[in-house]
């Protein structure tokens, strides 16, 4: 009888609280791998930045002498430059993402055509990306090369110019990325209400101003998303780089990840702890950027509220 009540006791309480554990049961496993293979490496890095150390035989603790050494570094400085510049000019996939998907946002005959053709960019792989144009800058046969030539009178080598390269490269990354922030605001106009458009155009907004005051604030989440993922992808660029130009030429497009893994994982001499102190500060820097959003995002929502 025992036994029996005591079954009886353990369904009635599962009963009772099975709307409240059922997402902590399915939220469980996801947390538990993003604790070991995000939380646990970010620690494992900040530690393993302290020792010299090649990756297999034993670690000597060093302290903050792979920083004090970053501070001397003339590759680090050029890489630090290289993600400046892409985090300046990759922010511009935002509002071009955000015009293509206002002009996309129509219901007129083929326009899936025209949606499908932005889209795809963002479904190819960013090895093939660079890929397309390596060879669209390629000196004799790339388009880019023989339309300045044609324009000029003498072609222009952009991925051997160390002062041009890094423009190059990021102009790669822009073409997907501004397809994937075109998807972002595609998403976001669906939930725009139309009842606010049609109040607007009662009171004769049009044009930019129903776009700033009307559509935008509207558009606020698809908009910190976007912040968000370009800010990431313009600081962890990396496959472009290695795939269009190796770090070249000379190391002048190098960015932080990529001399990261150089440092760590290549044959400059397999320095794990100097990879582990560049790939420190490049968190860092993230944490910055990401950490500002979010609080802009809550003081906002905080006002608004």
């Amino acid at each position: 009888m025992r036994l029996a009540s005591t079954e009886t006791r353990r369904r009635s309480w599962w009963r009772e609280n099975q709307q409240t554990l059922t997402p902590y049961i399915f939220l469980i496993p996801g947390v538990l791998f993003f604790m070991v293979y995000v939380i646990v490496p970010i620690f494992e890095s900040f530690w393993l930045s302290g020792f010299k150390w090649d990756g297999l035989g034993e670690r000597e603790w060093i302290g903050a002498a792979n920083y004090v050494e970053l501070m001397d570094d003339p590759a680090f400085y050029t890489s630090l430059k290289n993600n400046v510049i892409w985090l300046v000019l990759y922010l511009l996939a935002i509002p071009a993402g955000l015009f293509i998907a206002i002009f996309l946002n129509q219901k007129v005959v083929g326009i899936r055509a025209y949606k499908s053709l932005f889209f795809f960019p963002f479904v190819i792989s960013q090895v093939v990306v660079g890929l397309i144009f390596a060879w669209f800058y390629a000196p004799n046969f790339g388009l880019f090369y023989i339309l300045i030539e044609k324009i000029t009178g003498s072609g222009v080598a952009l991925l051997a110019d160390p002062d041009l390269v890094t423009y190059g490269i990021i102009a790669a990354g822009l073409w997907p990325q501004i397809a994937y922030c075109m998807i972002l605001y595609l998403t976001g106009l669906n939930a725009v209400d139309p009842e606010q458009i049609e109040a607007a155009r009662l009171d004769n907004a049009k044009g930019f101003k129903m776009l700033w005051y009307v559509i935008l604030p509207q558009l606020r989440p698809a908009t910190f998303l976007a912040m968000v993922v370009t800010v990431i992808g313009a600081l962890r660029s990396f496959d472009l780089v290695s795939i269009m130009t190796d770090g070249g030429p000379f190391g002048s497009s190098r960015v932080l990840s990529f001399y990261m893994f150089e440092q760590a994982l290549s044959e400059y001499g397999y320095r794990m702890g100097y990879g582990a102190s560049i790939a420190v500060v490049l968190f860092l820097i993230m944490m910055v950027f990401i950490s500002g959003f979010i609080g802009k995002m809550v003081s906002d929502e905080r006002g608004g509220n």
